[in-house]
């Protein structure tokens, strides 16, 4: 029942017909560029006060190796005030955390979001009794999701 309920606040929070999710992860649709989409993602994680700790651009890792990869981010958050209470309840959640948002570019040239689904780190981690700050992450996801994708 508690997944349903969070899988309602994320479409809610989202224009559902660009979500999508499954195997743990949600991914929004791009308007922009890899490269504006995971900036604008940054600045808005700033903006709301989280940290954010590094990006890594596989793509130019790729290059250096002498290989070739569509353009592909990962964008690393947190903020202990969040991600604190969820270790609280259950402390294997720590292995996913700080967030991640990865931004990239199919092979048709659509721009993609994804970040892990909360419901599904929740299964994943067997947390109980921290529904409150899951809807809380889930709802902030989506939000920073919707602003860096639209």
């Amino acid at each position: 029942m508690f997944f349903k309920k969070l899988a309602a606040v994320v479409c809610a929070t989202l224009v559902c017909g660009s979500v999508y999710a499954g195997e743990g992860l949600i991914k929004v649709k791009s308007a922009h560029s890899v490269d504006d989409t995971a900036n604008k993602l940054e600045s808005v994680l700033k903006s709301k006060g989280m940290n954010v700790f590094g990006r890594v651009n596989h793509a130019a890792g790729a290059e250096k190796a002498g290989l070739e990869l569509k353009p592909t981010e990962v964008v690393i958050f947190g903020n202990p005030k969040v991600g604190t209470p969820l270790m609280q309840c259950t402390r294997t959640v720590a292995i996913d955390l700080p967030q991640k948002a990865l931004v990239w570019e199919d092979d048709d040239g659509q721009v993609w979001l994804a970040y892990n689904d909360p419901a599904y780190l929740a299964q994943r981690h067997g947390i109980e009794g921290c529904d409150e700050v899951l809807k809380k992450v889930s709802g902030a996801l989506g939000k920073f999701a919707a602003a860096a994708t639209s």
